[in-house]
């Protein structure tokens, strides 16, 4: 049986916190470039500084991995392959990825270089993992909500190398499916710029503001043993925003406790000096276990902000207080007549043989062993310490010991020259470019033909919303949403339009849960399994719902919501090969973005409360208790701006909606010069009344091209024209 090892991996923000990492024991450490990292606001490294991590962690012998985790545009991703290569040439281990696009320029162009899967994919599944397994992804790093029962499935499953964060902040939010920083400030969190609106305090039902959104740090260092078990192959401490203290101090308790399950120590105990030094090196807003062992809960919130300060004050020179790690060496220093001075060096990884300059016989003081001996084992700041040194001098010989330390010195830098060789790559022979810079490709051709008016969509969640959208003429395609309730209603609903014979129906596409997590697939297939034959196609919004759908061989068509992101035609063009006859743009693109992505034949939305959060944890059940009733509350923030908030209790899941919604009516010839496939609106709260006067505005504007006017209410552009940095 293979013996059971885990990767304590660390984050380094700098370079202080990577040799603080290293030297406190980290396996591997995590960090950002200067591009495409999912934290943008910390110092990250310069190419030079990467090029010297990537030395310095080696020679140490271990790694380092590479966040490229943010969303791409159509202008940047032919300069990932660019920014990729030096880091690749100098060895880089793996690079964690949210981008489908970013992906494939990876797997395509250093098909050698591990591709991990960044928990903002949100993987909660299986099905989701062994869909990216498939795709050249070695590892994932699952959602932090899932369970280790989950956990330990995707690792069965598809043995997949499995990251999971053991230490460190927590998102409200299903990673990489928040918006909120981006609907209302801007700053998207896909794109490394979160500003962290959930840690501000939100009211409901008029009650009292308090921090309904602000997790508890994660700490799980009572639950390691339960952590292997489940199969978990490195433990992820997050924090690269954090003082280099912190990643020593995180990392070195983990090194220790991780050692001692590995080494089979029951009782398995954390000492309390123990506990007290992890907990202290950040002080926030206390601690929780997060979600291995429950779905979500009350406890697991810091409700009131903390009158401490929010975090303890320690040294940033956390690896100058720690010893360097040497590698020992041998070596063999050989002094012979009129012959060059020879050092012989060995490691376990490498041996060589260096010459220095020819000795002049000694005429007055020859050199002495000892002190030869004494000189050569001052290696200093080399990566190198001398265990065993054989120092043989056949006869009497004078070298200055200028040309000792020149000897020393040089035949050291040759062996790590030697040892780094190993991981040093050449260029791949093939470079990623689209024919000419900047020509714009058209989208794939979809199943339904390219036309120059799309069809109208409206995707409903409550019955009276569907018999109101069946009103709406030219409204060609309805989404259903799998909460809608009272499916024999929904159902009969469906084949009463398609008999009726004074107006074509409709196609009717189910629009499957945001969160197809393993209870989930079990409740789907039992309630919607036969149903899925009553409907013409299928909208999916996550991985484990495709992977669901082809495992099952689903010959209708299929189409991928706004959050199964296609940012750049790399991304697109991935989506599109896995079969779907369609994909929707992303709703944190502009106009021109969109212009440059090319949308021809596929979807827009253009009206709608946008989802800002999909989350595990329950407001209902954190202000009061949960009923398990499916059903709408709101909460309120400072400005007294609403945000309806969803209870998807068939599935144990919230979405957070925006506060106003999305209006595009009137920027149709805008949008038809985009050749969208298809326009679609999405309703939430409305009343059957307000989905037919929206419906008719689109209808007019994009069916009869009419001009329409802005609505009396308040509504949001979302990013059509601003979009996000």
């Amino acid at each position: 049986m293979k013996e059971q090892v885990v990767e304590i991996l660390a984050p380094a923000g700098n370079k202080d916190a990577l040799l603080a990492a290293v030297r406190a024991g980290a396996d591997a450490v995590y960090v950002g470039g200067s591009r495409f990292g999912a934290r943008a606001y910390a110092a990250n490294f310069t190419e030079e500084e990467l090029l010297f991590a990537l030395d310095y962690v080696h020679m140490k012998e271990r790694k380092l991995y590479l966040t490229v985790n943010t969303l791409v545009k159509q202008s940047e991703i032919d300069s990932v392959y660019d920014f990729l290569l030096p880091f690749y040439r100098q060895g880089l281990d793996g690079v964690i990825v949210q981008d489908f696009g970013v992906g494939t320029v990876i797997r395509q162009a250093f098909p050698d270089m591990e591709l991990h899967a960044s928990t903002q994919m949100a993987v909660t599944g299986a099905d989701g993992a062994a869909f990216l397994q498939g795709n050249g992804y070695v590892r994932v790093v699952p959602a932090r909500e899932i369970s280790l029962p989950e956990i330990r499935k995707i690792k069965e499953k598809t043995g997949l190398s499995v990251e999971c964060f053991v230490h460190g902040a927590l998102c409200y939010c299903y990673s990489g499916q928040c918006l909120l920083s981006s609907m209302i400030g801007g700053r998207s969190g896909n794109r490394g710029q979160c500003a962290q609106p959930c840690r501000l305090p939100y009211s409901v039902k008029e009650g009292r503001p308090s921090d309904l959104m602000s997790l508890k740090d994660l700490c799980t260092i009572d639950l390691l043993p339960e952590l292997l078990d489940a199969g978990i192959d490195s433990f992820k401490i997050e924090g690269r925003m954090k003082q280099p203290d912190y990643v020593a101090g995180a990392v070195e308790i983990y090194r220790k406790y991780a050692d001692l399950c590995l080494a089979g120590e029951r009782p398995y105990q954390v000492s309390e000096e123990d506990r007290r030094r992890l907990l202290g090196v950040y002080q926030r807003r206390g601690y929780t276990e997060g979600y291995y062992r429950q779905h979500n809960g009350k406890q697991m919130i810091s409700l009131k902000r903390p009158k401490a300060r929010e975090y303890a004050e320690g040294t940033k020179d956390a690896a100058g207080a720690l010893p360097e790690i040497k590698e020992k060496i041998n070596g063999k220093l050989i002094f012979s007549p009129e012959k060059h001075v020879k050092l012989l060096l060995e490691s376990k990884r490498c041996s060589l043989e260096y010459e220095g300059p020819v000795p002049e016989p000694a005429k007055k003081q020859p050199l002495d062993p000892q002190r030869v001996e004494k000189q050569m084992r001052k290696t200093g700041n080399s990566a190198f310490q001398f265990e065993q040194l054989d120092i043989q001098m056949e006869g009497a010989f004078f070298l200055p010991m200028q040309a000792l330390n020149e000897l020393r010195r040089k035949g050291l830098e040759k062996l790590e020259w030697e040892i780094l060789k190993a991981y040093h790559r050449e260029s791949p022979g093939m470079l990623l470019r689209n024919p000419e810079k900047g020509e714009e490709t058209p989208a794939p051709e979809s199943r339904s033909a390219v036309e120059r008016q799309p069809v109208l969509a409206v995707l409903v969640q409550t019955v009276p919303q569907l018999q109101a959208a069946l009103s709406i003429p030219g409204v060609e395609r309805i989404y259903v949403d799998s909460m809608t309730g009272n499916r024999p209603a929904v159902r009969k609903i469906m084949e009463d339009s398609r008999k009726n014979p004074d107006r074509r129906a409709p196609g009717y596409y189910l629009a499957m849960p945001y969160i197809f997590r393993e209870e989930t697939k079990t409740k789907f297939e039992r309630d919607y399994q036969e149903a899925l034959r009553d409907y013409d196609g299928v909208l999916i919004r996550n991985l484990e719902s495709l992977k669901w759908l082809q495992d099952r061989e689903y010959k209708k068509p299929v189409r991928s919501d706004y959050n199964l992101y296609a940012c750049n035609r790399r991304s697109r063009d991935f989506l599109i090969g896995e079969g779907l006859e369609a994909v929707t743009a992303s709703v944190e693109l502009n106009f021109k973005e969109l212009r440059e992505l090319g949308i021809e034949g596929q979807t827009l939305i253009a009206y709608g409360y946008q989802p800002v959060m999909l989350t595990a944890n329950c407001i209902k059940r954190t202000t009061g208790g949960c009923e398990k009733r499916p059903g709408y509350l709101y909460i309120t923030d400072r400005y007294r701006k609403k945000f309806a908030v969803k209870a998807c209790c068939d599935y144990c899941y919230n979405i957070i909606y925006n506060s106003a919604p999305l209006f595009l009516a009137d920027q149709a010839e805008k949008i038809l010069e985009l050749r969208p496939g298809e326009v679609r609106l999405d309703f939430s709260t409305e009343r059957p009344e307000e989905v037919i006067k929206m419906a008719g505005i689109y209808q007019r504007a994009f069916l009869n091209g009419e001009r329409v006017g802005v609505p009396e209410m308040e509504f949001t552009r979302g990013h059509t024209k601003r979009g996000v940095k």
